[in-house]
């Protein structure tokens, strides 16, 4: 079974490349950070996924969060997938990996009966102080951000 922190555990420390190249790391940002992990760029899910996100993220910024979605594209993609969709929200780009295993969202997949290996939509909030607040381990895109978004203001009007 791959390892998913948990809540109370320190956030999986990155510094990983965003669409545009430059690296974003977890020590830099003083903050609270959602960070998702999907799939694949302009597929339906991951599209729904990344303008839910983008529509509240004023909200979000209310609460003072950053909205970080990881994927296995490439910087490029990602930047083809922000402008086609109009998205606010930052993306990196984790080819090899290494984020999306250190946060156990590299996981066996099944699909029409066969088994891979491949990115389990999950979500992760983090606090300020680089502590899990809260992990969504399966998320399924349907008012994922809207969730995502009542958890924090619970968490932030404590």
């Amino acid at each position: 079974m791959t390892n998913i922190p948990q809540i109370g555990e320190p956030a999986p420390d990155f510094s990983t490349p965003d669409e545009n190249n430059q690296l974003i790391n977890l020590a830099d940002i003083n903050s609270w950070i959602v960070v998702y992990f999907y799939p694949k760029d302009n597929t339906p899910g991951c599209t729904t996924e990344a303008k839910d996100f983008s529509e509240l993220s004023p909200e979000f910024s209310k609460l003072d969060a950053k909205i970080i979605g990881v994927s296995p594209d490439s910087t490029a993609s990602h930047c083809k997938f922000i402008s086609k969709h109009n998205l606010t929200i930052t993306l990196l780009s984790d080819p090899e990996h290494q984020l999306i295993e250190s946060y156990g969202a590299w996981r066996l997949k099944k699909f029409m009966g066969k088994e891979f290996m491949g990115v389990a939509r999950s979500t992760f909030l983090i606090s300020p102080n680089k502590i899990i607040a809260h992990t969504w381990p399966n998320v399924k895109t349907k008012d994922h951000a809207k969730s995502v978004l009542k958890k924090l203001q619970e968490l932030v009007s404590k």
